[in-house]
């Protein structure tokens, strides 16, 4: 048997980007791999998702492993289990961009005095990358000497994400913390990658299992969500507000005390009951395979 957890949502800048960091560990096999943060985005993998109806398109996915998968087998009570991930989704190109900036330097939260004052996106990325100059020709020269890339097509699709970014320009930096370059690089994302007016959030989650019976016969099967959010200006709600179970919590549904899980039916049955009769969210099972 053979199961997958893979979802995508959209959580605070920093978030996303310490995560990056974080080693993973997963069953694939009946084997434990373990991966360490620096080489998690090259486990990414292209992952295809057959999405509901009302889905209205498909997507270009990559999925990597998420922390620790190696407890579900004993907090789901599955220990036939041979294979069992759970996963990040995130847009194609995503792994590949994330790596140039580990290369870079940009993710170490190492103290740096020169990002406590109000320099410009050059001339810190200069001192980061420890180029010759802050020109935008050095810099560059810079990037390509300490990350590395599949073909050309690929790093001029890469560079010009730094450019959108910012660091190699004369804006000046946002201070912010104890000065570095997470904090500093996440300071300037959250300024530039603000929903505009009209634009929407989108959670996207798939489980998916593997299946041998005792009789040989083998099945994939999928049970997949796809909800999107109110756009930005119709007072409505994110896809990441409706998904969270504070109704719950504060109705005195879920009167459980402390971090719950949701790994039996007391707590999980109300929240999907909830869900899908009074907001019309639930996942469409399918057998694939």
């Amino acid at each position: 048997m053979a199961v997958s957890d893979i979802s995508s949502a959209g959580p605070h800048v920093e978030v996303i980007l310490l995560a990056l960091r974080n080693p993973a560990s997963y069953y694939l096999g009946g084997k434990v791999v373990n991966v360490a943060g620096p080489d998690l985005m090259a486990q990414a993998k292209p992952y295809h998702i057959y999405p509901p109806a009302h889905c209205l398109k498909g997507f270009a996915f990559v999925a990597y492993p998420n922390r620790d998968s190696t407890p579900y087998k004993e907090r789901y009570k599955i220990p036939e289990a041979e294979t069992i991930i759970r996963g990040t989704l995130r847009y194609a190109g995503f792994p590949e961009f994330v790596k140039v900036l580990v290369d870079m330097g940009f993710l170490s939260d190492e103290e740096q005095s020169f990002l406590k004052e109000k320099i410009t996106w050059a001339e810190a990325t200069q001192k980061i990358l420890g180029a010759s100059s802050s020109t935008e020709k050095d810099l560059v020269w810079a990037v390509s000497s300490k990350a590395t890339f599949k073909d050309t097509e690929e790093k001029e699709r890469l560079l010009a994400g730094l450019k959108w970014i910012g660091i190699f320009s004369s804006e000046t930096i946002i201070p912010r913390g104890i000065g570095n370059p997470l904090d500093t690089l996440c300071a300037t994302l959250e300024k530039k990658m603000q929903f505009e007016e009209g634009e929407r959030d989108l959670v996207m989650l798939q489980h998916k299992f593997g299946i041998e019976y005792q009789d040989g016969k083998k099945e994939t099967r999928t049970s997949t969500l796809c909800e999107y959010g109110a756009p930005v200006g119709s007072n409505g709600y994110s896809a990441m507000a409706k998904l969270v179970a504070v109704k719950q919590v504060l109705n005195g549904t879920i009167s459980e005390k402390g971090i719950l899980a949701p790994l039996n039916s007391k707590i999980n049955g109300p929240l999907i009951t909830e869900l899908k009769e009074n907001y019309g969210i639930f996942c469409v099972e399918k057998v694939i395979a």
